[in-house]
């Protein structure tokens, strides 16, 4: 009986007819004709109730419900979320289906209204987008079901306490996976560098053909052989390539939802993907005010599963980065010269001026590539602030001049001081150019794409 009273909810439709009823009854009492009318009314609403709940309840599985979701789900990324229902009933139901998402989405309108036949199926689709990682619970899956009549519904819960843990981005992992089987990085802004030079890294001795550089023309074997032969080369493998991110509070700052030190984890995901499948060895290492993690650069099958599990459990602290402890874990734990992919941010000249001496001992050590972000609401600001200088059209048709329109003295001071930052992050990155340090200053959403164009710009020139 407990388990009835709590699957039972009562519909508008029915407390309209009460309210109707009692109003009829209350007008009865001045005009006694008709009360037998108004017993008789409520009479069959009370038979109507009755009857739909027997008809709900007649049945043990009047319907069932199935959430269809990945195992896991991707951070930043669109996931799609599919409900299946059917219906067991011998006449068409009327459904809501409600999702108790997980609190981390903050969103309450996961709720669906349809009708469904006897004996068929419906599948409702809606998407979420997750921007932390970490392990997220859902809720049941509440489907109320209600008969053609419409005075009651029936509660089915299904699926309840459903843990779900949310990766770096797999999606997009997939995404640029497949463009870089097919060739086809171009189409999403991966540029197409031409080989400087050419490779010393020799493969094999094949016959002559014609087009063939006659500078790599091996004469002992054509000695030999009788026939012109010549060396083939081919790329270099092999070469460590080193996602190195920064977990210092600077990279807690969010833009779009995501925090920067996420930006840095998938993209080190597509870096170190992209790298195995260019025959190279792919190594992370993270750090803040202590050393986080330092896995040696490797081709092994495993090493892209070893990098998403390490990813996945990193955290911002709040504390200033220590990049001399960096500098001395990677002086004595990596000994071969290999490309550094250092992901932080540096938000004032003086606080990359604090860090630029360990930077250039790393950079003599090995190729050193700086990666950090360009404040995008500070340049949207700056841009909306400009745009309120409008040209104002003189009478005699000559070219106008800027005018202020509605620009507050609080506004000219604001843009000043953020074309001031974003002036600094413009001569950070020519500084480092000074030192012989590569760098990027790029949008966060931009991310991706630009880390790639450098990593395959660096091993196009031989520069690794």
């Amino acid at each position: 009986m407990r388990q009835f009273f709590k699957s039972l909810y009562l519909t508008n439709r029915l407390w309209l007819a009460l309210t109707a009823s009692i109003v009829l009854f209350i007008i009865a009492h001045f005009i006694p004709q008709l009360f037998v009318l108004a017993v008789g009314i409520f009479s069959g609403i009370v038979t109507t109730l009755l009857l739909d709940l027997a008809v709900l309840y007649r049945v043990r599985r009047g319907l069932s419900a199935q959430r269809s979701m990945p195992e896991k789900l991707s951070n930043g990324d669109e996931n799609e979320v599919a409900i299946a229902t059917a219906n067991y009933y011998n006449f068409p139901i009327q459904v809501q289906v409600i999702d108790e998402v997980p609190p981390q989405f903050q969103r309450r309108d996961i709720l669906f209204r349809t009708k469904i036949a006897s004996g068929s199926e419906t599948v409702l689709q809606y998407s979420l987008r997750p921007t932390r990682r970490g392990e997220y619970a859902f809720g049941a899956l509440n489907v109320f079901a209600a008969s053609p009549i419409g005075f009651a519904r029936r509660r089915f819960r299904f699926e309840a306490d459903k843990v779900v843990p949310v990766y770096p981005s797999f999606l997009q992992l997939r995404k640029y996976e497949l463009l870089a089987v097919s060739n086809r990085l171009n189409e999403i802004g991966v540029k197409k560098i031409r080989r400087l030079g050419r490779s010393m890294e020799f493969e094999q001795i094949r016959e002559y053909v014609v087009g063939d550089d006659y500078r790599t023309i091996n004469w002992k074997a054509t000695a030999r052989t009788g026939n012109y032969m010549v060396n083939q080369y081919t790329e270099e493998r092999s070469q460590p390539v080193y996602c190195v991110i920064d977990k210092g509070r600077t990279m807690k700052m969010p833009f779009a939802g995501l925090s920067l030190l996420d930006y840095a984890i998938n993209t080190s995901l597509v870096v170190s993907s992209i790298a195995l499948y260019k025959s190279d060895k792919a190594g992370l290492v993270t750090f803040s005010e202590k050393m986080g993690v330092l896995l040696k650069a490797d081709r092994r099958s495993t090493q892209m599963m070893a990098i998403t599990d390490l990813l996945y459990k990193q955290k911002t602290r709040y504390l200033e980065s220590n990049y001399e402890i960096l500098y001395a874990n990677i002086r004595r734990k990596v000994s071969r010269r290999s490309l550094m992919l250092l992901f932080t941010n540096f938000e004032s000249l003086s606080a990359m001026r604090r860090q630029l001496p360990f930077l250039r001992r790393l950079n003599r050590d090995h190729l050193l590539v700086v990666i950090f972000f360009e404040n995008t609401e500070l340049k949207a600001m700056v841009e909306s602030h400009r745009a309120g200088l409008v040209p104002v059209a003189p009478e005699d048709g000559s070219a106008g001049k800027a005018s202020p329109t509605n620009v507050t003295t609080e506004q000219i001071y604001l843009t000043t001081i953020a074309e001031k930052f974003l002036s600094e992050k413009r001569q950070i990155v020519r500084e480092l150019h000074l030192h012989g340090i590569q760098a990027i200053l790029t949008e966060p959403e931009n991310l991706t794409v630009d880390a790639l164009n450098k990593y395959l710009e660096l091993k196009s020139r031989g520069m690794i």
